[in-house]
């Protein structure tokens, strides 16, 4: 049982009863407690009070310290851009479809990502070629770890089969593969200008639903501006430039070259904005007449309208199999998740005419595919996906070689330029922090000066003279400091000493502003973390 003691004492106005708490240990010794209570309130309530206190000023110095060791681990790992991601050059297109995810879910899957315990911003660009996170990291291998799996719980893949598929780089090397997206040099068909419309459409779903933080909405602006230079300063765009129109000189280098496109039986599945690029590439080829089978005919008539000098003619979706019994060519562009054509419904479609070669030949633009694997043993069937895009490619090896080194150098600018202004970000925190010194030094030397004074002599007047001195020396003592640390970016000569400057400047002043960056960072993501929960 505890004892207890009271006394009386004044705290300010407030008249406090303290209580001298003896309670045994379960060592059994005793050891003191102190608790206050005002005047009439039960004891019981205010030590339970007083103990909550405690408990949380204990917990919040825990926190603190346990963060403290955190931040110094992080320092070994700096903050860091960062890609992993897998495309048609790395992974085969069962794997990709998997891990597609449509534009609609785009911003679910960035606050998914912003929600690891270490990704501060992250940018998704899938398409049927590819799915590639982009992200700012706080940990690279925490955050590398993280992403796979995340990757592993969206797509069904084991994170060890994801592994061998996956490409990651880091820094100038992800700055550069996005660049090189953007651009169209890493796609199948060099030039490809859907890819493009890709990368904006990022940003345009990020301002939308403020999903790009600072450094990836730079990121990927610059990707645009890199990729529209390329278009604009090199011919690179002439030829296929998308894998629609791929696809459309895919069938026609398939087809017998005695043949006439003319009289070619052509049908397109889904008229989405793929489906309407097939039509336009095969009418530049001489194509006068398509089929096109839709979910509704408004996509269609619009498609009748923009493209005039080609005949379209609309079939319902319940009329597919109708159509492709007629047709000699099949090419499918949907959103469908399941296959539209399998096995049992290709079996039983009347054979091609000798003079188109005898095989129907199944063009399957989409990723999920739309035409079953399965249809790969059916006698006088022939299917084409995504990947077999790659014969199209090939054709003019040396031109686009040729193309893509004058584009690299445009790249490498525009590379350079955004490596510029990432690293003259660095000098912010430090201008800040010394300001903040320089300020606090100040402060307390002019409560010194104030006190010397006096309260008699020290008026109005003479408090804001001693001020403004005050203020003016430090501006005119910082003055050539800070100029020395801002930089533009533009020249990298001047950035670098900049950047010298800023580190030296750290030494000096042990500003230790990249500890104070992470410290926040950390900050930010353990205070999101505790508001969720």
């Amino acid at each position: 049982m505890a004892s207890l003691k009271a006394s009386t004492t004044s705290v300010g106005a407030v008249k406090l009863d303290t209580f001298r708490v003896t309670r045994k240990s379960s060592l059994g010794l005793r050891a003191p407690v102190h608790v206050a209570a005002r005047k009439g309130s039960p004891l019981r309530s205010v030590r339970c009070e007083a103990g909550l206190d405690v408990e949380k000023k204990t917990a919040a110095l825990e926190a603190l310290e346990q963060f403290k060791i955190s931040a110094d681990r992080y320092m070994k790992e700096r903050i860091c851009i960062g890609v992993i991601g897998l495309s048609v050059h790395t992974a085969p297109v069962e794997m990709r479809e998997k891990l597609a995810i449509p534009e609609a879910q785009w911003p679910h899957a960035i606050a998914e990502l912003c929600n690891l315990n270490h990704i501060e911003e992250a940018a998704v660009l899938s398409t049927c070629n590819r799915m590639e996170v982009y992200f700012v990291a706080l940990s690279w291998h925490r955050g590398i770890q993280e992403i796979m799996d995340w990757m592993a719980k969206t797509s069904g893949i084991l994170v060890s089969d994801l592994r061998q598929h996956l490409f990651i780089l880091r820094e100038s090397d992800a700055t550069q593969h996005l660049f090189t997206v953007s651009s169209g040099l890493d796609s199948l068909v060099l030039g490809e200008g859907q890819i493009l419309a890709q990368v904006k459409q990022v940003v345009k779903t990020g301002q939308l639903n403020s999903g790009l933080g600072k450094t990836m909405d730079r990121l990927f602006k610059d990707a645009i501006t890199a990729g529209k230079r390329v278009r604009t300063e090199t011919n690179i765009s002439s030829g296929a430039v998308s894998v629609s129109s791929a696809a459309a000189e895919l069938a026609l280098m398939k087809l017998p070259e005695e043949s006439r496109q003319s009289s070619v039986n052509f049908l397109l599945v889904g008229a989405g904005k793929m489906g309407r690029l097939v039509v336009k590439h095969l009418a530049s080829k001489g194509v006068t007449r398509i089929v096109v089978v839709n979910r509704s005919i408004e996509k269609v008539d619009a498609l009748r309208e923009e493209m005039k000098d080609i005949e379209i003619i609309y079939r319902p979706l319940s009329e597919m199999l109708d159509a492709a019994a007629e047709a000699d060519v099949v090419f499918t562009s949907t959103a469908s998740e399941a296959p539209l054509f399998v096995k049992e419904n290709v079996e039983v479609l009347p054979p091609v005419s000798e003079t188109f070669g005898g095989t129907r030949l199944f063009i399957d633009i989409s990723v999920p595919r739309n035409v079953g694997t399965c249809i790969s043993g059916v006698k006088h069937a022939r299917v084409y996906n995504v990947d077999d895009l790659k014969e199209v490619v090939e054709a003019n090896k040396e031109d686009r070689l040729r193309k893509a080194q004058e584009a690299e150098e445009i790249i490498n600018e525009e590379v350079n330029r955004f490596n510029a202004w990432k690293d003259s970000l660095e000098t912010v925190p430090t201008i800040k922090k010394l300001r903040s010194y320089a300020d606090r030094i100040r402060a307390s030397e002019l409560d010194r000066c104030f006190q010397k004074i006096g309260d008699e002599a020290l008026t109005k007047k003479v408090k804001k003279a001693v001020e403004t001195l005050s203020t003016s020396i430090v501006n005119r003592l910082l003055h050539g400091p800070l100029q020395h640390l801002r930089c533009e970016g533009g020249d990298e000569k001047s950035l670098a000493e900049t950047l010298e400057n800023m580190h030296a400047l750290n030494r000096m002043f042990d500003l230790d502003t990249e500890k104070a960056i992470i410290e926040q960072k950390i900050k930010a993501k353990v205070d999101k973390s505790g508001n969720k929960s």
